[in-house]
């Protein structure tokens, strides 16, 4: 939504190395990029895969998006494989702050610094350049021991996250454009993630499930 990645080039502003060389340049894009995130409200969505995980019928979210919008819609067990916009932490000695308290700092300095021993933070994001986190491993092993997996609004280009869906038995993939992955997909849905998971809680019955 903010346009802004018509005008900067990620790679160059928001990755590891321009978190070290220019750590004053990249907190000024990564507030404009994701400062509004930080208000955004589940959709449709988001809370209907969360009442499927309460039914049972969902036993692992597996998510690239940083937003925290599932938790926000009631999803309980999430594993965010690019990490998340809740807190930022001290590059020194591990403190860690909400991301709020970080950006706020930047209205007095230019880069938001540890109340502990005054060394610069970064954010709890996967930035390019970044190893993987746990939690992709934790993804990886949760999709090795299941039997189906529901794709919902991805582009299924962006790796390795992308990889996941060519291994599970049965695929099903809810997006409005096609992906690489629809020739292995048992079903096919291209539309509104929350029109369309809308319609699934419905028939299931489990509208009233809060």
């Amino acid at each position: 939504g903010t346009g802004l990645w018509n005008h900067i080039d990620p790679m160059e502003y928001l990755s590891v190395d321009a978190l070290y060389a220019r750590p004053q340049t990249f907190w000024k894009y990564f507030a404009q990029v994701f400062g509004p995130t930080l208000d955004a409200q589940p959709n449709a969505g988001h809370i209907a895969l969360a009442k499927l995980e309460k039914a049972g019928y969902i036993h692992t979210i597996i998510t690239q998006n940083i937003d925290g919008l599932h938790q926000k819609g009631g999803a309980e067990n999430v594993l965010e494989v690019h990490g998340h916009l809740r807190t930022a932490h001290c590059r020194s000695c591990g403190c860690t702050y909400p991301m709020e308290q970080a950006l706020s700092q930047l209205s007095k300095e230019p880069i938001p610094r540890c109340e502990k021993c005054g060394s610069s933070l970064r954010p709890d994001v996967v930035l390019f350049g970044d190893m993987m986190p746990v939690a992709f491993s934790q993804a990886v092993q949760a999709v090795e021991t299941s039997q189906f997996m529901l794709v919902v609004g991805s582009s299924l280009t962006v790796s390795p996250a992308n990889t996941l869906a060519f291994h599970v038995p049965r695929l099903a993939i809810i997006n409005r454009d096609p992906t690489p992955a629809e020739g292995r997909a048992d079903v096919v849905i291209h539309g509104s993630a929350g029109d369309t998971l809308t319609a699934v809680i419905r028939e299931l019955g489990l509208d009233c499930v809060n």
